[in-house]
Formats: C-alpha cells, structure tokens, sequence
C-alpha cells in the first residue's frame, strides 16, 4: 500500500539521543563510521528535494529531548524520526512524552539491537511507534525517513 507524499507545508523533527554525537567514531564495528552529520546533510537534501522542512537535533540529555518533543507539538511537526539510543531502554519519561504530543514516529536504530545484549531488546517506544526499523546502519533513517515523505 502506497502513501501519498506529504505535503510541502509539512514539517518532520529527527531526534538523536545519547552518544550518537560520536557516530563514526564510536564502535564502528556497530554503528559504521558514517559521522552524525553526514546522515543529517542527506537528510536535509531528501527533505529539501520533497519541499519538506526537517529539523534534526542530537542530544545526551533526556530532558532535552523531552523538551524538543514538547516544542514540536507547538510548533507543528507531523512526523518524528527517533533514535533513543541507550534512552530506548529505560525512558519512560521520553515515552510518556512521545504519548503526551500524540504525534506519529518510527523508531530508528543502526544495529540490530534484536542480536546483541538481552536487555537492548526491551524498547519503551516500539508499541507506540508507527513502525521499528532496526540493524541497517545509517539506511535506517533514510527508510524512515522515505515513509514520513508516503514514499515506496
């Protein structure tokens, strides 16, 4: 089933939680070694080429993410693109935002957090989510990313 496109009046808010400031660096092994940035810039183009303003912020800060969520139902996003990170397993107070604002996300994660540790297989958002896309590195975000925007 097809989606149409948003239209260009729409806005979408990526959300990077704890430590993903690092990718590239940190254990590339698992995340790759594309930097944050470089996934932001892409971002920025595809939402740019789809008339769609996007607005991308990383913190290492619950309360700032709970914060921006906050701000992005005022200010009118329609779509959240959200990277927990390490906040997947134990905010419940990101959650109860991610609730609160009623606003439709997909959770992203570059690994496969399904075949690493037990306990990274617990997520407080993957029930409230749109949808889950997990283990296929930076591509997870331009998938999510390609839903938000109603493409194939």
């Amino acid at each position: 089933m097809s989606k149409k496109p948003l239209p260009a009046h729409r806005s979408i808010l990526v959300l990077h939680g704890p430590n993903l400031n690092l990718l590239g660096t940190r254990e590339p092994h698992l995340y790759g070694r594309e930097a944050l940035e470089d996934i932001n810039r892409r971002l920025a183009r595809a939402a740019k080429s789809a008339k769609v303003a996007i607005r991308c912020l990383q913190s290492n800060h619950e309360g700032e993410l709970v914060d921006a969520v906050h701000r992005a139902k005022k200010q009118g996003v329609d779509f959240i693109i959200l990277n927990p990170a390490g906040l997947t397993h134990t905010s419940v107070v990101l959650r109860d935002a991610m609730l609160a604002v009623g606003i439709p996300f997909i959770e992203v994660h570059l690994s496969n957090v399904h075949a690493r540790e037990p306990w990274r297989r617990h997520s407080y958002f993957s029930d409230i989510a749109v949808g889950s896309i997990v283990g296929l590195g930076s591509g997870v975000y331009d998938l999510a990313l390609r839903h938000a925007l109603g493409l194939p």
